[in-house]
């Protein structure tokens, strides 16, 4: 496994190929449903963050 990852380490590689790895990197530790929300404008936290006191057992 070390092997591996330092045969990765030492790949030259150009930016194009570092940013589609570094974007692949980030959906996977993120999760590519979140991203997509995130691109939609969508709130991660969904609908209940921006529904304000009024919706809420406090705010009736």
């Amino acid at each position: 496994m070390n092997q591996q990852l330092d045969a990765i380490m030492q790949k030259e590689v150009s930016r194009k190929e570092f940013l589609g790895m570094s974007g692949l990197a980030v959906a996977s530790v993120f999760g590519l449903g979140s991203i997509l929300k995130l691109l939609n404008g969508q709130s991660l936290l969904g609908n209940k963050a921006n529904r304000g006191y009024g919706s809420t057992p406090y705010g009736r």
